[in-house]
């Protein structure tokens, strides 16, 4: 009888899931960032929820090649990917549009 209970668990390992090829709900960090990509690390004040998460995100992703924005503002921390390095007053100013403040990059 077990047998039977663990087929239907080996037969979706196998074909994967809607989430992804893998099988996986979360996609491989390191497959989805392009090669010779920059990631940089900012630290960020003056957010204390979701909707200052996004409203920093939007406005970072407008910037000329960035790829990914991650703002957490629990941590105060934003982790952009693009695909060189930023101009930093551009990325200060593209954080005061949103109302924040760009404390610098973290070391």
């Amino acid at each position: 009888m077990s047998a039977q209970t663990e087929l239907p668990q080996a037969a979706s390992e196998t074909t994967g899931s809607c989430c992804s090829p893998s099988g996986s709900c979360h996609g491989d960090g390191a497959a989805e960032t392009p090669q010779g990509a920059v990631t940089t690390v900012y630290e960020v004040t003056g957010m204390t929820c979701g909707h200052c998460e996004g409203a920093v995100r939007s406005e970072l992703s407008e910037l000329a090649g960035v790829g990914s924005v991650e703002a957490v503002a629990a941590t105060g921390l934003v982790t952009v990917v693009s695909a060189a390095p930023l101009d930093e007053e551009a990325v200060r100013a593209a954080v005061d549009e949103a109302g924040y403040e760009l404390v610098g990059v973290k070391a």
